[in-house]
């Protein structure tokens, strides 16, 4: 398959189903406490994108059998929704997809659900950092090991691991289409940003190895030293100046706030110049 470059008018309606994403996590992340299933969490979502005459994305994807994935703590990416309990301390990830208007969003956001451990903080803060880093990057002119270069070299540079088999995508009317977009490579390699290319940047960062295994469900991937890892992920179009944002953690944000049981992690805000 090749690489489709979007029009502004394509652009808009992948914005409109990416902002629906960022609508869908926050409403989910009212009701992340200790004691709920990730089940229950499922549910909500699906029935929040269902309301907005939107389909989840991941449910029925190869089989995949959530709206989300939710993946806690060890778990990198995948977490199927079931009949597992969070708890205080838990880092949960929560990763959407919608489709809407016959084209896709995605994006991803990590949680702390009570107290955690100064390094879980460091590595929450650190993870959300590399994306903003990598979108930095993404700018007509530059190449796709400038976006992946600059991902890896600020999580190594703090002591984290960059898992390598799972990648970043292009995005549109599928939910993966090329190009993959790595979280590690060379700055001046790679594929040749131009304008309108449509990518999800998904940095999934690792507390220790950069190594990972998949579960035997066949979906769930975890570190293989069972340190935490972490996942936040945007929904992006080149440009000429600067990388435009589709999607939105600002209502996640309002979410994270208002919600006792989470705790609140010092993020800076990242305004791309």
């Amino acid at each position: 398959m090749q690489i489709e470059y979007r029009s502004k008018e394509e652009i808009d309606l992948i914005r409109v189903s990416s902002l629906l994403v960022g609508k869908t996590i926050a409403e989910v992340a009212k009701h992340l406490r200790d004691g709920i299933t990730t089940g229950e969490l499922d549910k909500i979502a699906e029935d929040f994108i269902r309301s907005h005459e939107a389909v989840p994305a991941f449910k029925g994807y190869h089989g995949f059998s959530g709206s989300l994935c939710i993946s806690v703590n060890a778990e990198v990416v995948h977490g199927i929704p079931g009949a597992r309990v969070l708890h205080l301390g838990d880092i949960v990830s929560l990763d959407c997809g919608v489709v809407k208007n016959g084209y896709y969003g995605d994006s991803a956001y990590t949680f702390a659900i009570g107290e955690v451990d100064q390094q879980a903080i460091k590595l929450l803060q650190v993870t959300r950092e590399c994306l903003y880093l990598g979108i930095e990057k993404a700018v007509a002119g530059n190449r796709m090991g400038d976006v992946s270069s600059n991902i890896q070299k600020h999580a190594e540079a703090n002591g984290f691991g960059v898992v390598r088999e799972l990648v970043g995508h292009g995005i549109g009317k599928k939910l993966h289409e090329k190009p993959e977009v790595p979280n590690y490579g060379k700055a001046g390699q790679g594929l040749l940003l131009k304008p309108g290319l449509v990518i999800a940047i998904e940095p999934m960062i690792n507390m220790g190895t950069k190594n990972v295994k998949q579960l035997n469900d066949g979906w769930t991937i975890v570190t293989a030293d069972q340190k935490p890892a972490a996942h936040f992920e945007h929904t992006i179009a080149v440009d000429n100046v600067k990388a435009e944002i589709l999607s939105s953690f600002e209502e996640i944000e309002k979410s994270e706030k208002e919600n006792l049981n989470l705790y609140k992690i010092d993020y800076k805000q990242h305004i791309i110049a």
